[in-house]
């Protein structure tokens, strides 16, 4: 059984750059049949960030492969009539525009689903449909810095940090992909559509979890820990002989255990560190027994025998490390893909396993701007050849 559960659903993507690519890229890995609308000209701004192989962008290809890319001028009347068209034979339209330039182009939601109400339509966007901020410009570090995360990221009295990856784009990408599929279930009851409607902002406050518990259970506002959890300890970043070790013990059990395995049960006698409540309280001290102990092998010694005693731990990777990791390679999380003229190149696999899909990501190549235009008016649409060719004559599609 090699079926993906999403094979009988149609996305008219207007997204670009991450946050909306990144989302359909999940519904593509799920067998979505992604319909890329790109600028005839141009294409997706992100066709001309870096990392470069043979003038194509790795970045680019990572997030739109398997996708199908048709290039239509959205200024033009006729290229409007055509996405109309399109939007008949589709199940969701998905875009990452600043608020209202959907309305502009005469393809708002209120348009839309008079033409076809059962449809799905998702936006993505800075700051939402909605509220004073709505129509305010952003990419993923302005809301990191609005959203709290930046001021919890860091080492103490540290300059500000934003977080290695890009969260902001990525969490609404993925809280898009949430939203979409909940819709299309709710839609095999109902028949009807509905508008999805996702925020970066809001993304970054969602996924603060204890900060946000902390300030309501406390009044006390989040500051930059460095590596240390705020309520739990030893969770952390320890001293070895050559580097540092990740050790987490989330409750009392294991910090018994981790006290027995390297012979300090003079820990566990220690008022300060009796209770998880103790332990956080005084995890400069806590830390400072840590790292006399830690000190005296290497991280990699101390992340195997650790381990094999039942406490969690690991070292920090760099990159390069996962590329020969066992369970990374075992999971299937590093895919090699071919893309004409880049040849072979690795990107990230499917994080969500389900039982009976064989093919865990979409592993066609991304497409050149334009390069299924012809085919989806054909199939879709059932245009001949000299109504197509009027098109690009008219330099209304390519």
């Amino acid at each position: 059984m090699g079926r993906k559960p999403l094979e009988h659903i149609k996305v008219l993507d207007f997204t670009r750059v991450l946050a909306g690519p990144y989302c359909t890229m999940m519904l593509a890995n799920m067998g979505a049949e992604i319909i890329k609308v790109e600028r005839p000209d141009t294409g997706d701004d992100s066709r001309d960030f870096g990392p470069f192989i043979n003038g194509q962008s790795a970045y680019f290809i990572s997030i739109n492969r398997g996708k199908k890319s048709i290039a239509v001028d959205l200024k033009s009347k006729e290229g409007i009539e055509i996405i109309k068209e399109l939007v008949k034979q589709v199940d969701v339209v998905a875009e990452n525009f600043r608020p209202g330039t959907m309305e502009k182009l005469g393809l708002g939601y209120e348009v839309l689903k008079q033409i076809n109400p059962a449809v799905i339509y998702a936006t993505m966007s800075g700051f939402g449909q909605s509220g004073p901020y709505s129509k305010r410009p952003a990419y993923d570090m302005i809301v990191q810095g609005m959203g709290g995360i930046m001021s919890i990221t860091g080492n103490p009295d540290g300059e500000p940090v934003r977080v290695g990856t890009s969260i902001g784009d990525i969490t609404a990408g993925m809280f898009g992909a949430y939203g979409i599929v909940t819709a299309l279930l709710d839609r095999t009851i109902t028949g009807e559509g509905r508008m999805v409607d996702v925020a970066m902002f809001d993304g970054q406050v969602a996924i603060l979890e204890n900060a946000i518990a902390r300030y309501t259970a406390l009044n006390e506002i989040p500051k930059p820990l460095g590596a240390r959890h705020p309520s739990i300890a030893p969770f952390g970043a320890f001293k070895t002989s050559d580097g540092y070790l990740i050790m987490a013990c989330g409750n009392d059990s294991l910090w018994e255990t981790f006290c027995k395995v390297v012979e300090r049960p003079d820990l566990l006698e220690m008022e300060e560190f009796k209770t998880n409540a103790l332990r956080t309280k005084n995890v400069d001290m806590l830390k400072n027994h840590i790292d006399e102990i830690l000190v005296n092998k290497t991280t990699a010694e101390w992340n195997e025998y650790l381990n094999k005693k039942g406490v969690p731990c690991s070292p920090i990777n760099t990159v390069d490390k996962l590329f020969t990791d066992p369970q990374v390679e075992a999971r299937k999380m590093l895919v090699e893909v071919e893309q004409p003229g880049a040849g072979k190149l690795k990107i990230a696999g499917n994080p969500v396993k389900l039982s009976g899909m064989e093919k865990e990501i979409s592993d066609d190549p991304a497409p050149d701007i334009g390069e299924h235009t012809e085919q989806i008016l054909k199939d879709l649409l059932g245009l001949s050849k000299d109504e197509i060719d009027s098109f690009k004559n008219k330099n209304i599609i390519k």
